[in-house]
């Protein structure tokens, strides 16, 4: 395996696979990260502090006054060397969705013109599409999910928004989000989900994290409201929506 190393400053230095983004690569990104979280449990990896993964590289930073970027560099050789496991189990995520609402999807029908689709196939091709989350960036909580149906690639919106709402699922290039706040956007908004991205109420805030594997799934207005109110409540269980959660989607 060829890996390039980049010096990050003189706390960080950063191990890149490619310069391309696609699943094998991101794979072995979120596979090294992986391996360096077992080191460091194993009390290896002396000085250093965390590593951040992005879509072609991961960022290995570290205390200069513990360790160096020439001691560090070795050891993550090393862990590469035994094999990166690529085809690691990764926890399964479903996002209820409702594409219905004409205040919830304002571009649809425009993505559905773009596409040369229906709105109900736009809708079919994006709850058929098989995500994953590569990174998360720009706001506390962002995913960036790759593996929209090629169908439906678009560029950015040419005039971005300067305001829309919190967790709306939107679609640009071969990739969909969900706004985790309130905030600017130049995507294609398609959808709302009632879930919140991040919510500092949960013992771990950030819902979503890179590895997942994840779905969308088709729901009502009434079915949102009752999600929602939950939401806001802080009353929803929501293992329902991962892997160990095996139970229907609703309130």
């Amino acid at each position: 395996m060829s890996v390039r190393y980049l010096s990050c400053g003189d706390t960080a230095f950063s191990v890149e696979f490619g310069n391309e983004i696609s699943p094998r690569i991101n794979g072995q990104v979120m596979a090294l990260h992986a391996a360096v979280g077992r080191a460091r449990a194993e009390g290896g990896l002396a000085g250093l502090v965390e590593t951040v993964p992005s879509m072609r590289a991961l960022m290995v930073c570290y205390d200069p006054l513990s360790t160096t970027r020439r001691e560090l560099e070795p050891q993550i050789d090393a862990l590469i060397a035994r094999g990166l496991a690529t085809d690691a189990a990764s926890r399964k995520v479903r996002i209820p969705c409702c594409y219905d609402d004409p205040d919830f999807a304002p571009d649809l029908a425009e993505v559905a013109e773009r596409t040369k689709k229906t709105p109900e196939q736009v809708i079919a091709a994006h709850l058929g599409s098989a995500f994953k989350v590569y990174v998360l960036g720009f706001m506390p909580g962002l995913a960036y999910i790759a593996g929209l149906d090629p169908s439906l690639y678009l560029p950015r919106r040419a005039q971005p928004r300067v305001r829309l709402p919190r967790s709306t699922v939107a679609i640009a290039m071969d990739m969909t989000t969900i706004y985790p706040f309130e905030s600017p956007g130049g995507w294609h908004l398609i959808g709302r989900t009632p879930l919140w991205m991040f919510d500092q109420r949960r013992e771990q805030p950030v819902f979503l994290a890179p590895g997942d594997s994840l779905t969308f799934e088709r729901i009502s207005g009434a079915e949102y409201d009752a999600i929602a109110q939950k939401v806001e409540a802080g009353t929803l269980d929501w293992s329902l929506f991962c892997s160990d959660g095996p139970g229907p989607i609703g309130p």
